[in-house]
């Protein structure tokens, strides 16, 4: 992989984790907006940093490692495709 790649994933995935703050009541992140499209992104959350229950816990920041294949953050949609590893679980459309 050349390093011209790995920089275009570190910045991808930068982003993503930026996005993924955590999440206000209702289940929407508070960096989304009404009518943005938003999807849960299952195995790209950094240790501490999922945005909600997986793996016998139930709340957002409690990931036990990187990269967790359980583990998910929200994202906007069409960014979870573009970083290695990133599976869409679930998508919705905030209101």
């Amino acid at each position: 992989m050349s390093d011209r790649s790995l920089i275009k994933i570190a910045s991808v995935a930068t982003a993503a984790f930026a996005f993924s703050t955590t999440a206000i009541a209702g289940g929407t992140p508070d960096w989304a907006k009404k009518g943005d499209t938003i999807v849960k992104c299952k195995g790209i959350a950094k240790k501490g940093m999922n945005d909600c229950g997986a793996n016998g816990h139930a709340c957002a920041g409690k990931a036990a490692k990187d990269n967790d294949p359980n583990e998910w953050i929200y994202v906007p949609k069409g960014l979870c495709e573009k970083i290695a590893g990133g599976t869409v679980i679930k998508s919705k459309v905030v209101k």
